[in-house]
């Protein structure tokens, strides 16, 4: 008889590897993955570049870089076990300016502090890479890589299904109630009952810890990052990745190239709040979703603070122009007519009270489980390894000992 019922709220990447790593642990244990989509990964996990990140931006130390460093080792393992095209391309970090050469110096130093082996390049040999690049000086990261997430997110469903565990689809959790013994989580049409929980719910992770009485000084605000991609004719321009000097005080990229594992090159994102929670175009707006944003005093000073940043990328969302002006200045060469319309995606980045942009996985622990409250890029390259993270604390917060 099986003893333990775990239940995970979210069939994102990271939602799929924490059940995918609960059944490995345990199991004898039910395992149990609710989502509210008709279908696994359709939110962040399906709508982002397809990028596996070498971790080289992230502070030497914190959850992010030790999960997308190790994360994309086991990304790339679990690709070639399971069959799963991928390429590892490498990227350049391109720098137009003294003062982004003076930032581009800091990632390096980075780079060298996670044991990445990156290197300074001069212009010349940037553009022996990349022939069309502009930069006075590029970082070149040899371990940047390309995967469809979508194709990763479908065979975690399957290896899922096949261990046993249950996927209950079109699942909208709508209530939560716990006691010492169990919890139980419902949605419209049924109800659950579980041993323990573990919220991956993205977009909605905050409002799913409201359900069970969490209250923190924290909310989930919606930033869109919208895509052009490269005409037919045009896709010579990029060979693989090519990326601007990011400011490190967002954690956001800047918008860039990205050769795709299907060949075609998106360019994007850019970074604009969304009037929705699932806001992927403007006509996407949600009164209650904005609302909430809106009144809340930790976006009200991130807006005070950052409004110039913040008019800038509405004016280049509304201006193809302005978007292949910014393009421009890594390839000279892109003008509004080497440029389509492209896809685009919502990012689920908490922000606190003060206006800070939480720069970190962030996780808290309740009754019976664990919320992950803050899983944006590079969640995708590291969702195995915060799938084990995960589990780990779980099992360290509830006292059960593992089967491995």
């Amino acid at each position: 008889m099986r003893k333990n019922r775990f239940i995970v709220i979210g069939a994102g990447l990271v939602g799929l590897s924490t059940a995918y790593e609960l059944i490995r642990q345990f199991p004898d244990a039910h395992i149990t993955l609710v989502e509210k989509e008709l279908k696994v990964g359709m939110h962040q996990s399906g709508h982002n570049s397809g990028v596996i990140h070498s971790g080289i931006y992230y502070k030497p130390g914190s959850l992010k870089a030790i999960n997308c460093i190790r994360g994309r080792r086991e990304l790339i393992e679990f690709c070639e076990e399971q069959e799963i095209s991928y390429e590892i391309c490498g990227k350049l970090i391109v720098a137009n300016s003294p003062e982004e050469v003076a930032s581009l110096e800091k990632i390096y130093e980075r780079g060298i502090a996670h044991g990445l082996k990156v290197s300074l390049i001069d212009a010349e040999a940037a553009r022996s890479i990349e022939p069309y690049v502009s930069c006075q000086k590029a970082l070149r990261v040899p371990e940047a890589g390309i995967v469809s997430y979508p194709n990763v997110a479908e065979k975690l469903e399957t290896l899922i299904r096949a261990k046993g565990g249950e996927i209950k689809l079109g699942f909208r959790v709508t209530k939560i109630s716990f006691d010492n013994k169990s919890i139980k989580i419902s949605s419209p049409l049924e109800t659950i009952e579980g041993s323990y929980f573990v919220n991956c719910a993205g977009l909605y992770s905050d409002r799913i810890a409201r359900l069970m009485g969490v209250f923190l000084p924290i909310k989930i605000i919606p930033f869109r990052g919208e895509y052009y991609r490269l005409n037919e004719d045009s896709l010579h321009l990029c060979k693989n990745l090519i990326y601007p000097v990011p400011d490190l005080r967002f954690p956001f990229l800047g918008v860039h190239f990205t050769r795709m594992i299907d060949g075609g090159v998106e360019c994007g994102p850019n970074a604009v709040f969304a009037l929705s929670r699932e806001g992927y175009a403007w006509r996407n707006i949600s009164i209650i979703d904005t609302f909430e944003s809106l009144t809340f005093r930790g976006f009200q000073n991130f807006i005070k603070e950052h409004w110039y940043t913040g008019f800038k990328e509405i004016k280049r969302s509304l201006s193809k122009a302005q978007f292949a002006q910014s393009l421009a200045q890594l390839i000279p060469t892109i003008n509004e007519g080497t440029l389509i319309e492209g896809g685009s995606g919502v990012r689920a980045q908490a922000l606190d009270v003060t206006g800070k942009l939480i720069d970190d996985f962030l996780f808290h622990s309740s009754a019976r489980g664990l919320h992950v409250l803050n899983s944006p890029s590079p969640a995708a390259t590291s969702c195995l390894a915060l799938g084990s993270e995960i589990v780990r604390k779980l099992t360290n917060e509830i006292g059960l000992a593992t089967a491995r």
